[in-house]
C-alpha cells in the first residue's frame, strides 16, 4: 500500500509540474526558468505543510525522487510543449487526481503531527493549492487555484472527510479513499459542467 502510496504521490507530482512547466513555456521563460516553474507547482505545497507541522526536512527535499520527477516533467514540457497542449483534458483529469491524493494525503500527516482537525484540513487543502499559487505569483498572475471551478473547495471537502473520521475513530484508509474520490468528483465535474463559486463584482467606477 505504501508503495502504491508513493506512486501516485509521484504521478501527481509529474502532473502537477507539466502545469507549471506549461505556464513557463507560454510565458516564454527559459529553460532554467520551466524548471523552476516545474519544481514550484509540484512540491511547493508540501513543502509548506511540512515546514507548518514540523517535520524535517521535507518530504519532497529528502527524497530525490520529487525533484527528479518534477524536473523530468519541466524538461519534457520545455522540448515536447506542443504534444502536452494536446493533452489538455487528460491532464485536467490527472490534475484532479493528483489534487485529490495531495489534500487527503496531507490532511492525514498533519493529523499524525497532532494538529487539530480543523487545521489539519486547511493542511489538507494547501498541500494540494500551494504549488498552483507558487507556480502563478512567480509569473506575477492571480492564482487560478483562487479562481478556478471549485478547485480549492474541492480539496477542502475532501481534506474534511478525513478529518471527519478521525473525530469519530473510524479508519483512516477507507476515509482516505473516500475523500479523495470526493475530492476528485467534484473536481471533475466542475470541470465538466463549469460549477463555480460566486464571484466578486466591483461596483462600477465614480467618476
Amino acid at each position: 500500500m505504501s508503495t502504491l502510496v508513493l506512486l501516485f504521490d509521484l504521478l501527481g507530482t509529474f502532473v502537477f509540474a507539466l502545469s507549471g512547466g506549461t505556464l513557463a513555456v507560454r510565458h516564454r521563460l527559459d529553460f532554467f526558468g520551466v524548471l523552476v516553474l516545474s519544481c514550484a507547482a509540484a512540491v511547493s505545497g508540501g513543502i509548506a505543510r511540512d515546514v507548518l507541522i514540523g517535520a524535517q526536512p521535507p518530504t519532497a527535499l529528502a527524497d530525490w525522487r520529487y525533484l527528479a520527477t518534477a524536473m523530468l516533467a519541466g524538461v519534457l514540457t520545455f522540448y515536447r510543449h506542443q504534444s502536452i497542449e494536446h493533452m489538455r483534458n487528460p491532464v485536467q483529469v490527472f490534475d484532479a487526481a493528483g489534487l485529490a491524493l495531495f489534500a487527503v494525503l496531507g490532511t492525514g500527516k498533519a493529523l499524525a503531527f497532532g494538529l487539530s482537525p480543523f487545521a489539519a484540513t486547511l493542511l489538507g487543502m494547501i498541500t494540494g493549492i500551494g504549488g498552483g499559487i507558487a507556480r502563478d505569483l512567480l509569473v506575477a498572475r492571480t492564482p487560478v487555484v483562487l479562481q478556478a471551478e471549485l478547485y480549492a473547495v474541492a480539496a477542502l471537502v475532501g481534506g474534511s472527510v478525513v478529518a471527519t473520521a478521525h473525530v469519530a475513530g473510524l479508519p483512516q484508509s477507507p476515509a482516505m479513499v473516500i475523500g479523495a474520490l470526493v475530492c476528485f468528483g467534484l473536481r471533475f465535474m466542475a470541470i465538466r459542467h463549469g460549477w463555480h463559486l460566486p464571484a466578486a463584482t466591483p461596483p462600477d467606477d465614480q467618476r
